[in-house]
């Protein structure tokens, strides 16, 4: 019983995901070593929830950008 499913889709799936963290995790470290703080205590210890909403803003942006870059 086949299910159709191509393994080179899933192969290509697979590379393209990781491909896409590694890019956003070099992306969120280079923007937090660019600010003049340090993004992740400022919003855990300072409990900054407007620094929060910002970052969490730029990690969805970032995400569709390069999302759209790889899927062309």
């Amino acid at each position: 019983m086949s299910l159709g499913i191509n393994l080179g889709y899933v192969v290509n799936a697979l590379i393209f995901s990781i491909l896409g963290l590694l890019i956003f995790g070099v992306g969120f470290i280079v923007i937090d070593k660019i600010t003049p703080y340090r993004l992740w205590d400022e919003i855990i210890k300072e409990k900054n929830l407007a620094l929060a909403i910002v970052v969490g803003s730029l990690a969805i942006a970032m995400g569709l950008i390069i999302a759209s870059a790889i899927h062309g």
